[in-house]
């Protein structure tokens, strides 16, 4: 009887090692989702036209060229850097609606501007950016103050990010930017008005004790979710995640800014675990049962925030790698359809009710960000199941 059971248990360990995902199925997946998304925009200089046309240098499709640097890292297509070039010099590397601007989801597309500017250089990839950069750096946001929810006992000049996604679409840039020149001014700037968002905005949009961000000052208790929950939004808390994750990628571990960011990062990690379903999504409200469902984009960013922190050595893998493991494999078997289309992807809005109901089949008003979203995950996961084989 001992040696039956010593048998059946080696089998069922031989089965789970074998069912183990490999980091080229994880590519196979990736190139799948990317190659559905560039054949159906197969000219990336096209606007989009979701109620109103917009031009394709917007925030949504911003995420997907990031998601695409993050592919071009692990499977280094030249198709990738050439749709990319051809968008950017299409939108004559200037941030959307111009160097005026002080809106952030205007500014993401900087970031792929200046990772093509660091690959290949050309000054024309950053100097609008730059000049954004410097133009908002003396800008006063004089909307700040304008409601009771957003006051703030700081300067004005640092009250621009008043919802935590413009922590994603913005601040990596302003960490580029000091990568690339030396000038201590953008991380600092950057690092001023995340302060401002994180501690200020609606009394401090970043709830500590749960480790978790409101989306902004609306969703600050006394507001709640109809089970009395506090309503955390998971593709807004999977924007910040990210975010720290690229901000970090800017910085020396030394400095000041880093350690900052890292322990937020860590705060981060621990509330975002405690809510995974057990079928390995999140759900789109990360603590409360309204809108109890899969959803990939907040997923796909989870999942990229964890890799990042196994591989770093910030999270332990006996904790967060069985996390990791269920949201690819949730992602794989029910969102990832056979030609690459990414299904249960909530659309844009701001918090868990926007493109509300999800499924399998839905198509979200805009496909681009949520395979952004999933080429991020996607990469950084195929990155720490390459380094499982080291």
């Amino acid at each position: 009887m001992r040696i039956l059971t010593t048998l059946l248990m080696a089998a069922a360990i031989s089965a789970t090692a074998t069912a183990q995902t490999t980091a080229d199925e994880v590519l196979e997946v990736a190139r799948k989702a990317n190659n559905y998304f560039m054949a159906k925009y197969s000219d990336p200089t096209v606007p989009t036209n979701v109620k109103r046309i917009r031009p394709s240098s917007l925030w949504t499709r911003a995420v997907y060229y990031e998601g695409l640097m993050a592919l071009y890292e692990i499977d280094a297509d030249k198709r990738y850097t050439d749709y990319t070039d051809r968008w950017a010099s299409f939108h004559q590397w200037t941030p959307r609606n111009g160097v005026k601007t002080c809106d952030a989801d205007d500014q993401c597309c900087g970031q792929t501007y200046l990772m093509r500017y660091e690959q290949v250089g050309g000054e024309e990839k950053m100097a609008k950016v730059k000049e954004n950069l410097d133009l908002q750096m003396q800008t006063p946001n004089e909307k700040k103050n304008s409601t009771a929810k957003t006051q703030s006992n700081q300067p004005s000049l640092y009250g621009w990010w008043t919802w935590i996604d413009a922590i994603q679409m913005a601040m990596p840039v302003y960490m580029q930017m000091y990568k690339i020149t030396g000038e201590a001014k953008y991380r600092d700037h950057g690092m001023a008005m995340y302060r401002w968002s994180r501690n200020e905005c609606g009394g401090g949009l970043f709830n500590l004790k749960d480790g978790l961000w409101w989306r902004d000052a609306d969703y600050v208790p006394p507001y709640k979710e109809p089970d009395g929950k506090d309503c955390y939004w998971s593709r807004g808390n999977g924007w910040v995640y990210a975010a720290l994750v690229r901000c970090m990628n800017e910085l020396q571990k030394k400095e000041k800014a880093y350690k900052e960011l890292k322990k937020d990062f860590m705060l981060m990690s621990e509330g975002i675990r405690k809510c995974q379903r057990e079928d390995g999504f999140w759900n789109p409200s990360l603590v409360s049962t309204n809108y109890a469902m899969k959803e990939t984009s907040g997923t796909a960013l989870f999942l990229y925030g964890m890799s990042w922190g196994i591989r770093s050595g910030y999270l332990k893998a006996q904790v967060f790698r069985p996390l990791c493991d269920k949201a690819w494999q949730a992602m794989v078997k029910d969102a990832v359809h056979h030609d690459g289309f990414l299904g249960w992807m909530q659309g844009t809005g701001k918090d868990p009710s926007a493109g509300q109901p999800l499924s399998y089949d839905k198509v979200p008003d805009f496909e681009d960000y949520g395979t952004g979203c999933f080429l991020l995950g996607a990469a950084e996961y195929y990155k720490l199941l390459k380094t499982d084989k080291k």
